[in-house]
């Protein structure tokens, strides 16, 4: 008999949703996470959620806990240098928001205090040094202080994208471009309009948070490095630049931070008695702010699949090829979506920065193709 029905490795907000979704099933579930607690809380990043993660995450009832957030009543997206624009917004598409923004540090640390109450098993500081597999379950061992121990699973969930070559072969792409992220005041006010401006370096986005402006700027690696070491009065003069005076002038920036970007695909997202769910399934570009949501529905969809299930049935292969199932339109058409945005638009060559703004203008003019990309964006391809 295994120690658990559900072992999730990783306890970052996707492996916590999944934790959360399957309480009060009746059933076993244990949780490793590497870091210590609280150490997620201090991620400045700033994620987009959208309307259809608000759905889950009410579900899972830690909405109001979250707030205040900062609602998305429009996307205003142009791109440098060209012509072509598109405005997509909440009241055309019949929704409440197109989507909503909060801290990482913030829905990390939510996410993880309704997990200490929810979850029996949630082990801090917990690496995971070996997941040989059997028939009917899987052992995992893990290190946790000087203590090394060895527990097993009908079902490991892998939500650690460190985690991602555990399950099958990974497909890599570097787009050899960085993403800085800071906090930015503006002289006019940003009315809760996100703005996605392409630049041949890579997508700028400004999205409203709270009074100020949550900055993700994609650029060179070099670029980046530079920009974080800039004075403020430079930097801020070369977000002007790039940007344009939509906000007007740009009035002062908090503390900088950048990250490396590539596109990470696990070739299956199952194996025998392992599922990859969020970013040990897939890694993708910032653009769009599908990352987050797209791993979200992961562990939503994989939690309704184990509780549909019989106990004994749980990490079997009909379950497996279930999820997979489930999840195979969704996740090919985000890692697509987001993929294709990026390289279309991350240059500066002249008969592709017309066909960009001939494209822009012929979907800003077309209601229901707009429709289309506002619902797929919001629901994944279930919407």
């Amino acid at each position: 008999m295994a120690d658990y029905e559900v072992l999730i490795v990783g306890g970052g907000p996707v492996g916590a949703a999944l934790a959360l979704a399957l309480r009060d099933g009746g059933l076993a579930v244990g949780l490793l996470e590497a870091r210590g607690a609280g150490l997620a809380r201090s991620d400045p990043r700033p994620i987009a959620l959208a309307y259809g993660s608000r759905l889950i995450l009410e579900r899972l009832g830690i909405w109001e806990s979250l707030q205040p957030v900062t609602p998305i009543m429009r996307i205003h997206v142009s791109q440098r240098g060209g012509f072509g624009r598109v405005e997509l917004s909440a009241a055309e598409a019949r929704l409440p928001a197109l989507g909503y923004v909060v801290d990482y540090a913030r829905l990390a640390g939510t996410l993880a205090h309704a997990l200490e109450a929810a979850v029996g098993d949630y082990l801090t500081e917990s690496t995971v040094t070996g997941l040989p597999v059997e028939a009917d379950a899987a052992s995992v061992q893990f290190k946790r202080g000087e203590d090394v121990r060895r527990v097993t699973a009908r079902l490991v969930a892998l939500a650690d994208g460190g985690a991602m070559g555990e399950v099958t072969r990974v497909r890599t792409r570097d787009y050899h471009q960085a993403a800085v992220t800071a906090r930015v005041s503006s002289g006019l006010p940003h009315r809760n309009v996100a703005y996605e401006r392409f630049t041949p370096e890579g997508p700028l986005a400004l999205l409203p948070s709270g009074e100020a402006l949550a900055l993700v700027w994609t650029t060179t690696p070099e670029h980046a490095q530079e920009l974080c070491t800039l004075p403020e009065t430079g930097f801020l003069q070369r977000l002007q630049e790039a940007f344009g005076r939509r906000l007007g002038q740009f009035r002062a920036v908090g503390a900088r931070t950048w990250f490396p970007l590539a596109l990470r695909v696990a070739s299956e997202v199952a194996g025998p008695r392992v599922v990859a769910v969020g970013n040990a399934a897939q890694t993708l570009h910032p653009v769009a702010g599908q990352g987050f949501n797209l791993g979200l529905r992961d562990a939503w969809e994989l939690a309704t699949v184990i509780r549909a299930c019989g106990r004994e049935e749980i990490g079997g292969a009909a379950m497996l090829e279930a999820y997979r199932a489930r999840r195979r339109l969704d996740r090919g058409g985000g890692v697509w979506f987001t993929d294709t945005l990026v390289r279309l638009f991350s240059n500066d060559i002249a008969p592709l920065r017309l066909a960009r703004g001939l494209g822009l203008a012929v979907l800003g003019a077309a209601p229901p193709a707009k429709d289309f990309v506002v619902r797929r964006m919001t629901f994944g391809a279930r919407g």
